[in-house]
């Protein structure tokens, strides 16, 4: 039984609309597309009676709630992940989960199925939202973004709500790192904030990885193979060898929690020419540091190897850690914790193992906290969110603007 149909009228509405960002496209918004969902949310926020403004320029949407003082932000990005497809998203509602396999599609057939993620498990009962396993859902991060629309929502609709004054902040290009690239705090007045764009419910977070970018492009020389001895160097071949010399168990899928990883999204290229496109993440500063030089170390070797103008290695870090600022500011983790507590939810304070536009916020004075949106699988086509879950994510929220809050609530109020 759904509690709170604007939510998820919203949610439904929002998915279907793509907004998937570019890498490396040079500008912001990587993509036009993005503009469609911004100009959407500024003519909603707009026709609630909000103050919006819309940076069309960049792509970027702020409204003011007007309340008590001081002020309190939420921040949501709009863009989807380049890792799957966001185009023509079909989302579908599984009512009441029994458990057992979920048919996506019958061709393939596709399937979403407990053994291959058990945390299907603890939904049993829900409500789930679903692809058609051909794209991703988009609940990363449209299911904040729906959480904080329902959120202005009820205070046009609720006069009465007693509740602080809220700046808004919906932001383009958060998967691609340029989430805050062009952030105007003259148009979000709140100097402490949340960005809502977790997963698991409870789940609050403010560490997260330090990280960077890495790009290997190797320039080859083309011979007829039955004549290459000593002559061919085969650019591909010697893009896979610097993939080889990464620490092969330091990849996602053997690590967890604190420990960090290398990340080898993309690999393209042919005899002549080949790039390489991968990620460094560590939580620890000094871990990340050597990562890097690791990184390095191996372009160098290769050089060397292969000699001067083959390899060439390029780094760009993307964010950084905002566990350090974030001690200064530990007050906003009680609120948020306690503000669960009233809902009946559980607290589960956490490392990011990502980053959020609150890392750069939270560097360029907005300490800015991450927030549970009830999403999971986030960046596949196997991605879904539980309506219970978004329902109460919402709610916090609620708690987290409201003043003099009750002791105890149910989690949908």
């Amino acid at each position: 039984m759904i509690t709170n149909e604007d939510l998820i009228t919203r949610f439904l509405n929002y998915v279907r609309i793509d907004t998937q960002s570019a890498d490396e496209a040079g500008q912001v918004p990587s993509t036009a597309r993005q503009r469609d969902l911004a100009q959407l949310l500024f003519s909603e926020l707009k026709a609630m009676g909000y103050a919006a403004h819309y940076d069309e320029e960049h792509c970027y949407v702020y409204a003011e709630i007007p309340g008590a003082e001081p002020a309190i932000g939420f921040v949501a990005h709009m863009d989807t992940s380049p890792a799957a497809s966001g185009c023509g998203v079909k989302p579908r509602i599984v009512e009441q989960y029994d458990g057992g396999d979920i048919l996506l599609n019958e061709n393939g057939p596709i399937r979403l199925t407990p053994s291959a993620f058990p945390e299907l498990l603890s939904h049993v009962g829900e409500d789930l939202i679903v692809t058609d396993g051909t794209t991703l859902l988009g609940a990363d991060d449209k299911a904040g973004v729906a959480e904080i629309m329902s959120l202005a929502a009820f205070c046009a609709a609720h006069p009465e709500f007693r509740h602080r004054a809220v700046s808004i902040a919906f932001t383009p290009d958060e998967e691609v790192g340029s989430g805050t690239d062009f952030f105007d705090p003259e148009h979000f007045r709140a100097r402490e904030a949340y960005t809502v764009d977790g997963g698991k419910l409870g789940e609050l977070e403010y560490e997260c990885f330090n990280a960077a970018a890495a790009k290997v492009e190797v320039t080859g020389r083309s011979v007829h193979p039955g004549d290459a001895k000593n002559k061919m160097l085969h650019a591909a071949a010697i893009a896979m060898e610097y993939h080889s010399m990464l620490p092969p168990a330091e990849v996602p899928w053997h690590t967890e929690g604190y420990e960090g990883f290398y990340y080898v999204d993309s690999i393209e290229g042919d005899c002549e020419s080949a790039t390489l496109r991968f990620i460094i993440r560590d939580h620890d500063e000094a871990k990340f540091d050597g990562r890097k030089k690791t990184a390095m170390r191996i372009a160098d070797y290769l050089s060397e190897k292969y000699g001067d103008g083959v390899l060439r290695l390029s780094i760009k870090d993307q964010y950084y850690n905002m566990a350090i600022p974030m001690r200064d500011h530990m007050e906003l983790i009680d609120r948020a914790k306690d503000a669960m507590k009233q809902l009946g939810i559980e607290p589960v304070v956490r490392p990011i193992r990502g980053g959020t536009d609150g890392a750069k916020l939270t560097y360029e004075g907005i300490p800015c906290p991450n927030l549970c949106t009830g999403g999971y699988n986030f960046h596949g086509r196997f991605e879904f969110a539980s309506i219970q879950e978004m329902e109460a994510c919402a709610g916090i929220l609620k708690r987290i603007a409201a003043l003099d809050p009750p002791e105890k609530s149910g989690a949908g109020a």
